[in-house]
């Protein structure tokens, strides 16, 4: 019986080649459309699971995770530490996209007349710079069971470390809801370990809805952009991240590819961090080695604000929608979107395309229009995959960077 890890890969390449067959048959083909209804049902069970097992992990991990950490008095290394190596990674990843896309400047003898089309039926949905960090801030702290109502992690994390925080300062009278809550996460585990046996299954019709639906036309038209996309953001995930995790815990990039496998390949088939969270979760502790209460920290925490995708993709974007519209953005002004693309980044929901609302905020900084990423939105699904997977990997990284910085930390203190 091959291996878990070895079936998922195997799925993920059946289900590519499945959906470009598929693509090249007649949209109204009986099997075509039998195969994407089983497909789309399929795919919509494996992350019904997911979402369903998401709150209470997140919930018990955080929980669990800060009371372990202020036990063991690693509370703050784990935190600036977790906090600086997401700066420091979403920074370089927007870096990079800035390099690239002024030597290579992508959509130049483009015009936006070609797409005149998508952009009058769109309505961008405007939001500046005050409003998002107001719509951040108030966002962090809601009525608990409102949050887990509506699936909103960032709320339920503020409110998992507190509730962490709380347990440690009571000491033994809060023993006993500390037990529970280690027993819960050990519950979700086991119920997520069965989830994994459908991944295969998931991943496949994932993918061949994805293969089969792209619009080669549009594609070809907007090749180079893509095709910057997909290079920069590999660069980023095959060559930085690796790199920081080799320099900082002399650990092999293949050893971390080859225990992080699954969660890669999830990510890239869903789309959603959020949805690959439980998985990246069993990576980190199972195949790589990570204490339970760093990686129950330091990924939940990842998930939801640690964006090196998203960052790198945003930035690249305002660059091409300026040489769509011929405006040569000075030096101060690529500054602007490489902040303005690190704090959107960072309130971007883990969910499929969301990076397309913190976009229009990109391109409303240096005076772009907003209306301009209709022409982004029939292409996002498909950059969508590669981001997602390289946000994923940069949170399992960061958990195997901060246990070596905490471990290394505690090591001195106690020297």
């Amino acid at each position: 019986m091959p291996s878990l890890n070895r079936l998922i890969f195997i799925a993920a390449a059946i289900g590519v080649a499945i959906g470009w067959l598929l693509g090249l048959m007649p949209e109204d083909a009986g099997l075509r459309s039998g195969v994407l209804y089983g497909s789309t049902l399929v795919g919509a069970v494996f992350i019904g699971l997911l979402k369903m097992i998401l709150i209470p992990l997140v919930f018990t991990s955080i929980v669990v995770g800060v009371a372990s950490l202020q036990a063991h008095h690693q509370v703050h290394r784990v935190w600036i530490a977790t906090l600086l190596f997401f700066m420091l990674t979403s920074a370089l990843a927007m870096l990079v996209a800035l390099v690239a896309a002024n030597i290579f400047r992508p959509g130049a003898g483009m015009s936006l007349t070609m797409f005149a089309d998508a952009m009058a039926g769109f309505e961008a949905r405007q939001m500046t710079m005050p409003e998002f960090f107001q719509h951040f801030l108030t966002g962090l702290f809601k009525n608990p069971f409102e949050a887990f109502t509506n699936g909103d992690i960032l709320s339920v994390l503020m409110f998992a470390i507190f509730v962490g925080v709380a347990l440690v300062a009571g000491g033994q009278r809060y023993e006993t809801i500390l037990q529970l809550m280690q027993e819960l996460l050990d519950m979700l585990l086991r119920i997520i370990g069965w989830i994994m046996w459908l991944a295969p299954l998931g991943i496949m019709a994932l993918l061949i809805r994805l293969v089969a639906e792209q619009d080669v036309a549009l594609l070809i038209s907007m090749l180079g952009f893509v095709v910057l996309i997909f290079a920069t953001t590999v660069f980023h995930g095959a060559v930085v991240l690796p790199g920081l995790l080799y320099a900082v815990t002399r650990r092999s990039p293949l050893w971390f590819f080859r225990g992080s496998r699954e969660a890669l390949i999830t990510a890239f088939a869903t789309s959603s961090s959020s949805a690959t969270l439980p998985i990246s979760l069993r990576c980190a502790e199972e195949n790589l080695g990570v204490p339970r209460r760093v990686a129950g920290f330091v990924i939940p925490m990842g998930a939801t604000v640690n964006m090196d995708g998203t960052a790198l993709y945003e930035a690249a974007a305002a660059l091409f929608v300026a040489n769509l519209i011929g405006v040569e953005l000075t030096l101060v002004e690529q500054l602007v979107v490489f902040m303005t693309a690190m704090i959107a980044s960072s309130g971007a929901p883990g969910i499929p395309s969301a990076g397309m609302v913190t976009m229009v905020m990109v391109l409303q900084a240096v005076g772009l229009p907003a209306e301009a990423i209709a022409i982004l939105l029939p292409i996002d699904r498909l950059l969508d995959t590669v981001r997602t997977a390289v946000n994923v990997e940069g949170d399992i990284i960061g958990s195997l960077v901060v246990q070596k910085l905490a471990d290394d930390g505690a090591d001195y203190q106690g020297a």
